[in-house]
C-alpha cells in the first residue's frame, strides 16, 4: 500500500487548508483510516480516524474545526482544517490500517503563522 498526502502548506492563523492522502495498490474501502500530526519535538499523535462505514473519532484539539472524510471511489482521503492556529503547526501523515497491517505516507507540512 502506497500512501501520497498533499494539501499541506504556509496558511495564517484562522486560515483553511484541506488535505488528501491517495492510496495505491490497495482496496481503499477495507482499510480504517487516519490523520496523525507530529511537531518538532513532539510524539506523533492521532488527529483524526474514519472507519470503514464512515464513523469517524477526533482529537479533543480538534473538534468542530477539522472534519474527515473518505471517498472510496478514488480512493482518497481528506481532512478539512478550518479556524488554523499556530498550533496546529506540524508534519501531518496518512495513516491506513487493517486487521494490524498499518501503513504510512510520507507526511505533508503545515505551517500556521502569520
Amino acid at each position: 500500500v502506497q500512501l501520497v498526502e498533499s494539501g499541506g502548506g504556509l496558511v495564517q492563523p484562522g486560515g483553511s487548508l484541506r488535505l488528501s492522502c491517495t492510496a495505491s495498490r490497495t482496496r481503499f474501502e477495507i482499510y480504517v483510516m487516519g490523520w496523525y500530526r507530529q511537531a518538532p519535538g513532539k510524539q506523533r499523535d492521532m488527529v483524526a480516524i474514519i472507519t470503514t462505514d464512515g464513523s469517524t473519532h477526533y482529537a479533543d484539539s480538534v473538534k468542530g474545526r477539522f472534519t474527515i472524510s473518505r471517498d472510496n471511489a478514488k480512493n482518497t482521503l481528506y481532512l478539512q482544517m478550518n479556524s488554523l492556529s499556530p498550533e496546529d503547526t506540524a508534519v501531518y501523515y496518512c495513516h491506513a490500517n487493517y486487521i494490524g497491517q498499518a501503513y504510512w505516507g510520507q507526511g505533508t507540512q503545515v505551517t500556521v503563522s502569520s
